[in-house]
């Protein structure tokens, strides 16, 4: 490496200590229309935020929300499964399935899917992350906290952009930008990528790689200063995914190891999204309005092979359409200087979600899931003669499930923060209303005999619909207090979060199962207690219960010295009706979120910055003790256990020097090295199975020319081995392994 510099060194003329030169593109001044529309600025910080700019996110190469876990103090988002796959966990919450704790916003528009969460990003201009309860201002799903992200304007900047990126893993991705602004009143960009991954894991049993894919999208924004008052900003934007995945290694815990991933049928992800947001703004004497109206669409597909083994146990697949429609209206005070800072808003929403999950047996699914519960339960009876049993005469069978759901709500909030001397003190109020239902239709056919009494194939139709409805009001207040000095602000704040409640439809085809049981049992006048019982036998059951908490918060944001700032808070929360993921007990085919009692997490984040001329530290470091405090599932009690999937323990640190030169070839040599840890993580709620503390260590040199920027590039250089998920299928165990050794080069090039 020294021998490198040297060389460049040669080659780009005697190097001087300047200060780096401004970036047109990565420091623009520019921001009124790009700003956020409940962006508090000066108004308060008394939130924990991380924030990264274009210039960052470029810099470490990040290219999905997944990239930013570990950047950020105690946030997680572990890369497994497919793009369907966004279980997020910040300050030791979250959840697996359905309902994220973290809400995303891009350009203010908010995603009401999280299974759009994992989309590519470029030409990404800053990503802010709000760390504990935002409901206040920010509303659905946001107990954990809420994710704005602002893509580049083509007012703020002009010209063509364009990035491509290889890595060792025969992956790459690419995209291409132009920003133009015709007028002084009129800016419009259009931008597209492409991403090839071409996987780290291979399916032993097809030879081909498990994990690999393609995706592709495209985004064109126009905004309008439609005179000194009024501005109009629209994107229209879409994206088709189709990848693999769920590299699942079957676990055998009687001596702790792990099979190589291996299964005989199609696990896919097929998605098509498109969302089109149209934000207008109105910048009055006293007062500032904004509407924001936007139109989503998600189309996708799920494939697996349920029991990720070569058995031809049963396989799944999920088809969803959700067309989704939110209009937010803001209204906030003009002067900025005012002492009374106050913001006021209606947000509503309405989504219809069509969904069919049909769910498909084949031979040894029927062998082991149907005949083998059946016969127990018929040799239990003690009524008939050794030997006596149900015989099934097909290899495959389906059971069929679809699901209407649609979802309405409305919300009302108010933010007002007075400036009395130092002192800021803030509170706000949100009123939310939300309505959701559930239609549906579970059905199958099963041709079977009793060897005993019948002679023939008999086929027994069962069918399960309905309708589940639920209804959901929260209060979530919200105050703060900060201080503000010379060389930062110190504050406290207590807040209410609040997830939305819903129901499982992955459990149908279990109850579908005990419904089939129960109906060849009647059919043959067999009546025994509890042959086919199961918990799980309602509708009802499929419901759960909104999660609730209260956050309280202390923190501060320092800059005590030139180059230097501090952040650092300290939290406690308490959750209620903890929404928790479960598998109903024995070979069973769903999972299910349930509800525990009552659970509490408490902790710390730090993050520190040093800038020295050419020298960038960077150190992030989050602790998370989250345990239940009662939470008994009716076969084990686990209060006191510690919350699974959730870190313990994040860090982050990262070494960049930037040597500057006079020279117009080679403008800028950077160095960085980085290092990320994580752990321990629980996996399951008796805490018998963890992954400990692991590192990931990543380097990278960038060359920047006038127009162009080279990166060399490496993650998880000492090819750590870790695990990223764990989970139960029909009696079996399994895990997901973390990225392995990667390199790579990446060109961007700004003219």
């Amino acid at each position: 490496m020294k021998a490198l510099i040297a060389t460049l060194s040669l080659l780009t003329a005697e190097p001087t200590t300047v200060v780096e030169p401004t970036d047109t593109l990565l420091n623009i001044d520019r921001v009124e229309i790009t700003a956020s529309l409940k962006n508090e600025g000066q108004h308060s910080r008394a939130v924990a935020m991380s924030a990264l700019s274009m210039q960052r996110l470029e810099q470490r190469g990040i290219g999905s929300i997944k990239d930013v876990s570990l950047v950020a103090p105690n946030f997680y988002q572990p890369d497994y499964g497919s793009s369907i796959t966004s279980s997020i966990y910040v300050r030791g919450f979250g959840s697996r399935i359905d309902q994220p704790v973290v809400g995303v916003t891009i350009d203010d528009v908010p995603m009401m899917n999280k299974n759009t969460y994992d989309f590519d990003f470029y030409d990404i201009r800053r990503v802010e992350l709000l760390r504990g309860p935002q409901g206040t201002l920010y509303g659905r799903n946001t107990s954990g906290g809420v994710m704005n992200i602002t893509t580049l304007s083509p007012l703020a900047w002009q010209g063509v952009r364009a990035m491509a990126e290889y890595a060792t893993t025969t992956s790459y991705r690419t995209s291409a930008a132009y920003y133009s602004k015709p007028t002084e009143q009129f800016g419009v960009s259009l931008s597209a990528g492409f991403n090839h991954d071409g996987g780290y894991f291979r399916n032993e049993y097809s030879g081909e790689m498990c994990d690999r894919g393609n995706s592709l999208s495209a985004r064109l924004r126009m905004q309008w200063l439609l005179n000194r008052r009024w501005s109009l900003d629209n994107t229209l934007s879409a994206g088709y995914t189709s990848e693999g995945g769920y590299a699942y290694h079957h676990y055998l815990p009687a001596n702790a190891t792990y099979e190589p991933v291996a299964y005989n049928d199609e696990s896919s992800y097929k998605r098509l999204t498109i969302n089109e947001g149209l934000t207008a703004k109105y910048e009055g004497r006293n007062i500032r309005l904004s509407t924001v109206t936007s139109y989503q669409l998600l189309d996708d597909h799920m494939t697996l092979d349920q029991d990720f083994t070569p058995k031809s146990m049963f396989t799944l697949e999920q088809m969803q359409r959700e067309h989704a429609i939110t209009e937010e209206v803001v209204i906030r005070n003009a002067d900025d200087t005012s002492r009374w800072q106050w913001i006021s808003g209606l947000f509503a929403f309405a989504k219809w979600l069509d969904m069919s999950s049909p769910v498909t047996f084949k031979r040894d699914g029927i062998e082991e899931l149907i005949l083998e519960n059946a016969n127990k339960g018929i040799a239990s009876s003690g009524m008939f003669a050794e030997g006596a049993g149900i015989e099934i005469n097909t290899d495959k069978f389906l059971i069929a499930s679809d699901f209407r759901i649609p979802t309405y709500g409305v919300a009302l909030y108010h933010q007002s923060s007075v400036a009395l001397g130092a002192w800021l003190l803030s509170a706000g109020i949100r009123f939310d209303l939300e309505h959701t239902s559930m239609h549906y239709d579970s059905r199958g056919t099963l041709p079977f005999r009793f060897n005993v009494t019948m002679d023939d194939f008999v086929d027994i139709e069962t069918r399960f619909n309905g309708c589940e409805r639920q209804t959901f009001f929260e209060i979530l207040p919200k105050l703060s207090a900060e201080y503000r000095t010379s060389a930062g602000t110190l504050y406290a704040t207590i807040a209410r979060g609040y997830k939305t409640g819903g129901f499982n439809t992955q459990i149908f085809s279990d109850i579908l199962q005990v419904k089939m049981m129960n109906d060849m049992f009647d059919f043959l006048g067999i009546n025994f207690d509890n042959a086919t019982s199961t918990s799980y036998d309602t509708a009802s059951a499929t419901r759960y219960k909104p999660e609730t908490s209260w956050n309280f918060e202390l923190g501060t944001h320092l800059q005590p010295a030139r180059g230097l700032s501090l952040d650092a808070a300290a939290y406690w929360i308490e959750c209620f009706n903890q929404q928790v993921t479960v598998l109903p007990q024995g070979k069973n085919t769903g999972r299910m979120m349930s509800n525990a009692a009552r659970a509490r997490s408490f902790g710390v984040e730090l993050s520190a910055e040093y800038n020295y001329r050419g020298l960038m530290l960077r150190g992030d470091y989050g602790y998370t003790n989250a345990r239940f405090r009662i939470y008994d599932d009716g076969t084990a009690n686990y209060s006191g256990k510690v919350l699974p999937y959730a870190p313990q323990n994040t860090i982050s640190t990262i070494v960049a020097y930037t040597w500057h030169t006079s020279n117009p070839i080679i403008q800028a040599v950077t160095l960085m090295a980085d290092w990320r840890g994580v752990g321990a993580i629980y996996w399951n709620e008796a805490n018998t199975l963890r992954q400990p503390f692991y590192s990931l260590v990543g380097a990278q040199l960038m060359l920047r020319f006038k127009h162009v920027d080279l990166t060399l590039w490496g993650r998880n250089i000492a090819n750590s081995g870790y695990d990223t998920f764990y989970f139960k299928s029909v009696g079996e165990e399994f895990f997901s392994k973390g990225a392995p050794r990667n390199f790579g080069v990446r060109l961007n090039i700004n003219i």
